[in-house]
């Protein structure tokens, strides 16, 4: 997302302190360039009014209940100008790993805050381009590598919806989507099946079929199916594709 000649920025604070954003609203009305369209104070209003108002530059937050800063990112795209303001420095390399503008610890000065300023309208007018890191490795980059997702987040229009990893009852490929069943609610979120199988808990968590991972609580039984092939039976009642390599895996872990 770049800049147009003589438009004003449109941007939008997320922070769930108030005083934090009291602190980037004064630095912002300072810059006549700047238009503030949205102040967000969790992870939820900042999905639904980046959605609505679709802002070139975030002040983002990292750390905030409900969703963090990087599941924000990954729900709405990471095509825009994204300054992180927080009280760590434990996700700086994380932040310039997706492409971050800058970083900015809190208490945040003045001469700092407009250095930060000074970068995002370069990005933004072409001048300093960055390739983002595609939407579903956002959230991944913000975790250290031993540790595997417990909560997915998935946008629906200006709805959010958190799905904890143990109500997953399986996950299948449907192109450069992935259809993520739990509760008998099948929600469609922008990720590869591969990069999901990446963050999820090998332990918890097998890929039974090219298109196909299944929670390994959920299954019940391995029946045949044809000649050669074979289906998972689901607690649910649910049948999945299960691929050659996929039984050999399957049968591994229902025989221990």
């Amino acid at each position: 997302m770049s800049l147009e000649a003589g438009r004003k920025i449109r941007t939008m604070i997320v922070d769930d302190e108030d005083l934090a954003r009291q602190v980037l609203r004064e630095f912002l009305s300072a810059r006549p360039e700047i238009e503030i369209v949205a102040e967000c104070a969790n992870g939820f209003e900042a999905v639904k009014a980046a959605a609505e108002l679709d802002p070139s530059l975030l002040f983002l937050d990292i750390q905030m209940p409900k969703l963090d800063g990087f599941e924000v990112l990954e729900l709405i795209g990471a095509n825009r100008a994204v300054i992180f303001c927080t009280a760590y420095d434990t996700f700086a390399i994380k932040a310039f790993e997706v492409h971050a503008v800058d970083y900015l610890l809190k208490p945040i000065s003045g001469e700092r805050f407009h250095a930060a300023l000074r970068r995002a309208e370069e990005r933004l007018s072409g001048k300093a381009p960055a390739a983002p890191l595609p939407a579903q490795e956002l959230a991944a980059s913000a975790r250290p590598p031993s540790q595997y997702l417990d909560r997915i987040p998935v946008r629906d229009g200006t709805s959010v919806f958190i799905i904890p990893v143990a109500k997953l009852d399986y996950a299948e490929a449907q192109d450069d989507y992935v259809a993520l069943v739990s509760a008998g609610k099948k929600h469609l979120k922008q990720q590869t099946i591969s990069s999901l199988e990446t963050a999820l808990d090998p332990s918890r968590f097998l890929r039974i079929h090219r298109s196909y991972i299944v929670n390994l609580e959920r299954v019940m039984k391995i029946e045949p199916f044809g000649k050669d092939t074979h289906v998972a039976v689901l607690a649910g009642g649910q049948q999945l594709p299960v691929s050659r390599a996929g039984h050999a895996r399957l049968r591994a872990f229902l025989d221990r």
